[in-house]
């Protein structure tokens, strides 16, 4: 539950990755890059698209008229061999620390098994519960994600705080009734009407009793 706009008191913790946790953006928009260009498409206008959504999705807005399924097996696959680059959000490794044993999640548009790779690969826990692109029958900015995310922890959706850093995760979550912390991105939108850090380093967090609170330091 959220008891001010730099205070928040709830069960469960659930993570977007790209972004959020961990920064692969030169890998990701070099993908897409080359991929668009593949398909003669305007690769700025396929980058758009990317941030925050489950591959499949962003071909069918960008290019219907290709085989979603089999283009995002090959570039699942170029992703898996290129990971160079990939590392942890600022903040995110001491946070994530803290929850050893606790209640949280990682829920993102990327398949489980690379979502792993990524974290392993960025020196981050592997979270107990991992919500990923595969196995959802709607991703973000549809609320499947983060109600999923929920379940998985065995709390209500209120009872949860998102991190986000993409306008679709963001809506997501905000569909399926959470707070929301957003961790800024150049693709961050601007005018937000929630909380943005730049470090996990902004937070405090204290357990006790099944119950998280998170302050925002040096809120006014």
């Amino acid at each position: 539950m959220l008891t001010n706009k730099h205070s928040w008191q709830i069960r469960a913790l659930l993570f977007d990755m790209d972004g959020t946790l961990v920064d692969s953006t030169p890998c990701i928009e070099g993908l897409w890059t080359h991929w668009a260009l593949r398909h003669q498409l305007d690769p700025a206008a396929v980058l758009r698209e990317v941030h925050g959504r489950r591959g499949v999705e962003t071909i069918r807005i960008v290019a219907p008229h290709l085989d979603a399924e089999q283009e995002v097996r090959q570039l699942l696959a170029e992703e898996a061999r290129t990971l160079d680059g990939t590392m942890a959000m600022p903040g995110a490794a001491d946070f994530l620390a803290q929850l050893a044993g606790l209640n949280w999640a990682v829920v993102t548009s990327a398949p489980a098994d690379l979502a792993r790779a990524k974290l392993q690969y960025a020196g981050l826990p592997l979270p107990a519960r991992l919500i990923g692109a595969d196995e959802v029958s709607a991703g973000k900015p549809d609320p499947a994600p983060y109600l999923a995310g929920a379940a998985s922890c065995g709390v209500a959706a209120s009872e949860c705080l998102a991190f986000e850093d993409a306008a679709s995760g963001i809506a997501s979550a905000c569909a399926a009734g959470m707070p929301v912390i957003v961790m800024q991105h150049h693709h961050t939108p601007a005018g937000l009407p929630h909380p943005c850090i730049a470090s996990f380093a902004q937070l405090a967090l204290t357990h006790q009793d099944g119950w998280f609170t998170i302050n925002l330091k040096d809120a006014p």
